[in-house]
């Protein structure tokens, strides 16, 4: 069990680290790697009320979160850090060139953090109880 506790903290930390990376690069790095121009953006499903991709990306970068460090003292850090680095990041795209702030983006982002936390308080409260 140790070892899947450190599996899981390493795997949240590539994660983040890859996320960083492709939030900061100006342009898009799957853009290039998919269709050979870094001008398009890949989209997994058509955008609703948020942007789906930062939805997703949020999402699953904040499960990993909270399942590597959940029953730990830095589980409330991690819950603060998730939510810091959604706005931090979409708010770095005012000034790196070829990328573009959007409102979207930012609510794709804090929503994909916020059900994830929602989806966890849930279960610490009424199935660990």
């Amino acid at each position: 069990m140790k070892y899947i506790k450190k599996l899981l903290i390493l795997g949240f930390h590539f994660a983040n680290l890859i996320l960083i990376i492709f939030y900061l690069y100006p342009g898009s790095i799957s853009g290039y790697v998919l269709y050979g121009d870094n001008s398009i953006q890949p989209q997994l499903t058509r955008d609703f009320i948020v942007s789906s991709n930062h939805l997703y990306a949020f999402t699953v970068l904040s499960m990993l979160g909270i399942i590597a460090y959940q029953n730990t003292k830095k589980i409330k850090f991690v819950i603060v850090y998730l939510f810091f680095l959604s706005v931090i990041l979409e708010l770095f795209h005012f000034i790196i060139p070829n990328r573009g702030f959007e409102m979207s983006d930012l609510f794709g982002n804090i929503a994909g953090v916020v059900f994830v936390i929602f989806i966890y308080k849930i279960i610490n409260k009424y199935v660990q109880n």
